[in-house]
């Protein structure tokens, strides 16, 4: 396997500028109280109950997320790459998902094949030939994105559903400007605490055109059982918006309504962190509890905006994925800025055959896969596990793709053994409203702490770092 790419040290070892001020704090710094400032964070996390659950597990459901006390640093220049593609790729995304549910442009020039989307699951018939508020589909969105040398970024997926992980971004930010103040008076570190601000400001330019002046928008949780609910409660705190549930709102001549102690108040976005599945009972699952009945009919009515749109899991899916270069050309008349790493879609019997024959030097993911589950990393595993995966693709081709293991670039982190570089990603979150976009510098980096793992999530064992992006 090839070097992984070390952000500090770079190539020939030689500390990077944009670290020199890092690496010579880390110097300074004594052992002992780096290892106090760590388990000092720990202890803040705990207290304020930043956690996630792990579904599958009879016990310790909830669990505290890692956190690493060593920030990951990007210059301008990269961020404004970043930024750039992230941009593009996401406008792309948005054109897909309206062609898709509108004039189908896309499948009709055989872009992109037919069945790889009505036969989806996560495409909705009910979306075909609506038209949404302002036509913006992906309000939010948070790419995954690995480096894997001084100058070449790839996109690992693209989450546009309900992306999570904010939070953490915003937390640790907070954190750290607490526990390293010196640290911060080195650098000139783009701010974040002004996403709350810019999220509001999307959600609110994308109001049904029949709403009032001053919309109201509320954030929408399945509830307190929810892996990502302390998410939830924290966004609406910094939104100032009211966290709801199904049972709090209701719909009266296709217009959404909030339940308060002053009587019935119109709602105009839903922030929804549900699954479509979930929404509506009297239009998808009619065993939901956690929606709201007739939902879908303020929404068809053009009524209420709901964020994301209903029906964009299909860009999720990790075969589309495989399509995005073709994408942003059909749509953007560009080549990406971003590049996709080289996919076999498994339901083609010459990609499953490549596949087969080469499992123990590819990660094979489920195409609706998420959190690190059903996914084989073919170099970290032994024979049998090869060979028990190999049963399983062949039985269900068309639920698997195929990537190269790439070696994702390191940044030093502390464990138990003292400072150490340990594999990356990075979640930056794009914001999509009306004649606006936003980025806010960093975003969320994960990290696999196990040593040789390049397995970020944290169900699987990942924590979670600041991300400073460096102004000028």
């Amino acid at each position: 396997m090839i070097a992984a790419y070390d952000e500090m040290n770079g190539r020939g070892g030689c500390v990077r500028r944009v670290y020199a001020p890092l690496a010579q704090w880390l110097k300074e710094i004594p052992a002992d109280v780096l290892d106090y400032r760590r388990r000092e964070a720990e202890l803040i996390f705990q207290r304020i109950g930043i956690t996630f659950a792990v579904y599958g597990e009879k016990e310790s459901q909830e669990r505290l997320i890692p956190f690493d006390i060593i920030p990951r640093i990007l210059s301008g220049s990269e961020w404004r790459l970043l930024e750039k593609g992230l941009t593009q790729r996401v406008r792309a995304l948005n054109a897909f998902i309206r062609d898709v549910y509108g004039k189908r442009e896309i499948l009709r020039a055989g872009v992109v094949p037919q069945d790889l989307v009505f036969r989806n699951p996560a495409f909705r018939p009910e979306m075909s030939g609506l038209r949404i508020p302002h036509d913006i589909y992906v309000h939010i969105a948070g790419i995954d994105v690995v480096r894997v040398d001084a100058d070449s970024f790839y996109v690992l997926e693209d989450n546009v559903r309900t992306p999570s992980g904010v939070s953490y971004m915003l937390e640790n930010r907070e954190i750290m400007m607490r526990l390293f103040p010196e640290l911060f008076s080195r650098h000139r570190i783009a701010p974040v605490e002004n996403y709350p601000d810019e999220l509001l400001a999307t959600l609110k330019s994308v109001s049904p055109y029949s709403a009032s002046r001053e919309p109201t928008v509320v954030l929408l949780t399945p509830g307190v059982f929810n892996s990502a609910y302390y998410e939830h409660t924290f966004l609406a705190d910094k939104l100032g918006v009211e966290l709801v549930e199904g049972r709090d709102l209701f719909v009266k001549d296709e217009i959404v309504y909030m339940r308060t102690t002053q009587g019935p108040r119109r709602v105009d976005v839903i922030y929804r962190r549900l699954d479509d599945d979930f929404l509506d009972p009297l239009t998808f699952r009619p065993d939901s509890s956690l929606g709201v009945p007739g939902l879908m009919s303020a929404y068809q009515a053009g009524n209420v905006t709901l964020a994301n749109a209903v029906g964009t899991g299909i860009a999720d899916d990790k075969a589309v994925y495989s399509f995005m270069p073709d994408i942003i050309n059909f749509y953007m008349g560009e080549e990406p800025i971003l590049k996709n790493v080289s996919t076999w879609r498994c339901r083609e019997p010459e990609h499953l055959q490549y596949v087969l024959g080469r499992l123990e030097e590819l990660v094979v993911k489920e195409v609706h896969g998420s959190g690190g589950y059903g996914m084989l990393v073919g170099p970290a595993e032994t024979k049998a596990a090869i060979e028990q995966f190999s049963v399983k693709l062949k039985s269900a081709p068309a639920n698997f793709i195929a990537q190269p293991t790439l070696a994702l670039s390191t940044c030093p982190t502390c464990v138990d053994a003292g400072i150490a570089p340990r594999h990356v990603d990075l979640r930056p979150f794009v914001l999509i409203g009306k004649d606006r976009t936003c980025i806010v510098p960093g975003g969320l980096t994960r990290v696999a702490l196990k040593q040789g793992s390049l397995v970020v999530n944290s169900s699987q064992g990942g924590g979670t770092k600041d991300t400073w992006v460096l102004d000028g």
